[in-house]
């Protein structure tokens, strides 16, 4: 019982703290021994060497290439102008009248082309400040228009998406990033149709009300001007052709289908049963090749479209590599966090309980476990990382024996983490909202309702669907 007390207590401990803003590579190690010391079966100094860094290691080593070539790509198509392009055609097509979907969608493009969550915050806040204001709609709904865009559909539910939530669950299920691809599209349909169906009508409801842009602007705004500042600087010069901005997240698409489906598969790959190759097999690790071969192909595209400076290439790429190292290790941390729980005594009795839940359907119970992880870490790649080590070989051997395709535990694993990540101590939504000049109080319920509610709702429907009719 004590154990179970100390498990509950580092988690609560993690997710305040971490709400509080102390950096989860130290929370996550001091929690997790916090637990270790109520557990009392395992000593302390070997759990952190052993265990604790030895996960932070292994995931290092799993995840890696896809945090840095994300980062990289992302921080090229921001150098380049290519990100600013694709807002910017996007804005014309659907007109500034339909500003909200003009955000949406501009997100969207963005994030299922590779570029990182962050990157895009920084990069279509400056328009949509702008939009908004001409618009007159109120500040405080530019934090949920980006987070619909960025941290649902195209995060976790668009087939082949190479965002990291959709990356994580390929070796623990033997699957690629275009996992259950019909259940993904209506999963993505449901949450970008519930959340603009709210945002629509909460800029209907404040225009009744007189509230305008203006009604809630910050007096103390400076994260916000400095964005907006950069912006201008960067409008200042020419964007890229229209083709050259589309063409690295097409290539990112496309190629990821083609390495995946029809390439990689048919390679002789029988050394990877050699020790010195991890005595694997090819199905858990080519949805991490193809998208690893996919993403060089498409840096490769946007150096050679858009970057005439050596210096000035030299300059992103450096900063595009560090920019990785931070999202990398906080995440990694939360993976060496989760296995070391996964090693304690009351964890087995926390994994009964969880593993119990619906035990004719084990699709039920593997979305409860990812969402309460992400919940308590306030993080959607910390907490289906943490699940996954934790009862994914579980879930992969129920799902068998109960015949379902291991592609629609990948979409429900993928889809469920993207849920209850996003309460208020979640650091992308902290950084959102810090971006955006408008509080929790302000904006916080709207990003809830968009990147909460819908998800749930879209996550339910697959795994009712995907129970009925299976997986397609």
């Amino acid at each position: 019982m004590i154990g179970i007390v100390g498990i509950v207590l580092s988690l609560i401990l993690l997710m305040y703290l971490a709400y509080r803003d102390v950096s989860v590579l130290v929370l996550a190690p001091l929690c997790a021994l916090l637990a270790v010391l109520f557990d009392g079966n395992l000593p302390v100094l070997a759990a952190y060497t052993q265990i604790f860094m030895a996960s932070v290691g292994q995931f290092v080593k799993d995840f890696f290439p896809l945090f840095l070539l994300g980062a990289i790509f992302g921080k090229l198509m921001e150098d380049s102008g290519a990100a600013a392009k694709i807002a910017e055609v996007v804005v014309r097509a659907v007109g500034v009248h339909r500003t909200i979907l003009a955000i949406v969608l501009s997100c969207g493009i963005l994030t299922y082309g590779g570029v990182s969550l962050f990157v895009v915050v920084f990069a279509v806040f400056p328009l949509s400040r702008s939009l908004f204001r001409q618009a007159d709609l109120p500040r405080r709904l530019i934090p949920a228009a980006i987070a619909l865009g960025s941290f649902t559909f195209t995060m976790t539910a668009m087939p082949g998406t190479v965002q990291i939530q959709n990356q994580i669950p390929m070796p623990f299920f033997r699957t690629n990033s275009f996992a259950a691809p019909g259940l993904g599209c209506i999963g993505s349909l449901i949450m970008f149709g519930l959340g603009m169906l709210w945002l629509n009508s909460q800029a209907t409801r404040a225009r009744r009300r007189g509230e305008g842009f203006g009604t809630i602007l910050p007096s103390d705004d400076v994260a916000a001007d400095a964005v907006t500042n950069a912006a201008m600087n960067e409008k200042a010069r020419k964007l890229p052709a229209l083709w050259s901005a589309f063409a690295p997240i097409i290539c990112v698409v496309v190629l990821n289908f083609v390495f995946s489906q029809f390439v990689i598969p048919n390679w002789d790959a029988g050394y990877l049963a050699e020790e010195q190759f991890g005595k694997t097999d090819l199905n858990k690790i080519l949805g991490t090749w193809s998208t690893i071969l996919s993403m060089s192909v498409a840096l490769l595209i946007t150096i050679g479209l858009h970057f005439r400076s050596i210096d000035k290439l030299k300059v992103s790429l450096a900063t595009g590599a560090r920019s990785s190292l931070l999202p990398i290790f906080n995440t990694a941390s939360e993976y060496g966090y989760g296995n070391t729980i996964k090693n304690l005594a009351g964890f087995v009795t926390v994994q009964k309980f969880v593993t119990g839940i619906a035990p004719g359907n084990p699709l039920i119970s593997e979305s409860i476990a990812v969402n309460s992880l992400a919940a308590m870490t306030g993080s959607a790649s910390g907490g289906l990382s943490i699940a996954l080590k934790a009862l994914g070989d579980t879930y992969y051997q129920r799902g068998i024996e109960a015949g379902i395709n291991p592609e629609l535990l990948h979409r429900v694993a993928s889809m469920s983490c993207g849920g209850l990540d996003s309460l208020p101590h979640n650091g992308a939504v902290i950084t959102l909202l810090l971006i955006c000049g408008v509080t929790h109080r302000q904006g916080y319920k709207d990003v809830a309702v968009v990147s909460i509610a819908g998800p749930l709702v879209a996550t339910i429907t697959v795994i009712g669907l995907g129970t009925l009719f299976g997986s397609f």
